[in-house]
């Protein structure tokens, strides 16, 4: 049987969905569903140089800043955090886990899981999150903002201790589910406000397999839905035009260091568009041609070997797939376990391979 995914390509996947509306790609909106009530507690949180730094880095790591994409809308890693938050404070209204997802990107360097890339971690993409702990820990002011709330810095530092705030793939936690909703929005407008109202009401704790509380579907028709838009904008991340993206940015970012353009404090303390800045028309010639490539390039040939005066990639990344708990007649089961067509749609998206190499042509300087 042919794979579903088969036909889904990079230009039909970013025309799919109709431009809409601003008003359609309005954060506020978006988190006010995910929590009517922003908690007040929160907000001297939300104020800290720690996180305020994530309001320069794209959650779509660093696509917003090549030709190749068509993002409709920026959404930062603050607001992926916040996101977050709300999440975790709807189901749970517990401020340790609350917080425990408020900064657990709190790490995240500039291009955000380019950084992985440039470790040589497409597959797992966690790089990010190894200096989350120190640099929590380190910070005066919020361990005076945690004493002053009775919450220790160890109860915040590592969101994936509460199963609601995160877990594995492919189940659904509160980290899984906030980032799917605008990163379809944005990069193929696969969400609009009021699918993502219904969607997400129809969402509750339930108890998993081994007992755990997770995040699931009342409604069978509802969970397909949201597994096929999640595993789409999942395809999206696995096809050879994101793991080239991702990867160039990575050799560029890697190549600007080597040449003085930049630092790995940078990576920390600057946004992205003070990189941009600083290292655009920049470097030598070499650097520039790569740099050129990256933010000229509007198409990726899918091919079977490498090709000469192209930038190439064979990789495999990390595949975002949804299977996440729906209530039954029969009690709490796994979606693929009684739809065959969220089986379907999880089994084809496993198995999807792309062509061996991704290649651009280099750009000319």
């Amino acid at each position: 049987m042919k794979n579903l995914f088969d036909d889904f390509t990079w230009s039909r996947m970013l025309s799919a969905y109709p431009e809409r509306p601003p008003q359609e790609y309005d954060i506020s909106a978006y988190h006010r569903i995910l929590s009517p009530e922003f908690p007040e507690f929160l907000r001297k949180y939300t104020a800290l140089p720690v996180l305020r730094r994530l309001a320069g880095i794209g959650l779509l790591c660093g696509t917003d800043w090549t030709a190749l994409y068509r993002n409709r809308f920026y959404y930062s890693r603050l607001d992926h955090s916040i996101g977050t938050a709300l999440i975790i404070w709807n189901f749970t209204h517990d401020r340790a886990q609350t917080l425990a997802g408020l900064f657990h990107d709190a790490a995240t360097p500039v291009f955000s899981h380019v950084s992985d890339f440039r470790k040589g971690d497409s597959l797992t993409q966690t790089a990010t999150e190894e200096p989350t702990s120190a640099l929590l820990r380190n910070d005066r002011r919020l361990s005076e903002l945690l004493a002053a709330d009775g919450i220790s810095v160890t109860q915040i530092e590592n969101y994936h201790i509460y199963p609601v705030a995160d877990n594995e793939i492919p189940s659904l936690s509160a980290d899984r589910l906030e980032y799917m909703f605008p990163s379809g929005m944005a990069l193929e407008g696969s969400w609009t406000l009021d699918e993502i109202r219904r969607t997400y009401s129809d969402i509750s704790v339930l108890k998993n397999e081994d007992g755990t509380d997770e995040l699931g579907f009342s409604t069978i028709g509802i969970a397909e839905n949201y597994c096929y838009k999640f595993c789409m904008t999942g395809h999206v991340l696995q096809l050879n035009e994101n793991k080239l993206a991702l990867q160039l940015l990575g050799v560029v970012m890697n190549m600007a260091v080597k040449e003085g353009l930049l630092s790995e404090d940078d990576f920390m303390t600057l946004s992205e568009r003070a990189v941009i800045a600083r290292i655009d028309g920049k470097g030598s010639p070499e650097f520039r041609k790569f740099y050129r490539t990256f933010r000229t390039m509007t198409e990726v040939i899918h091919t079977d070997a490498p090709m000469e005066n192209h930038f190439c990639v064979s990789l495999s990344v990390k595949q975002r797939y949804i299977n996440p708990l729906v209530k039954t007649p029969e009690g709490i089961r796994r979606l693929s376990e009684v739809s065959g067509t969220a089986f379907r749609i999880i089994e084809d998206f496993k198995s999807y391979r792309d062509s061996e190499f991704g290649c651009v042509p280099f750009a000319s300087v």
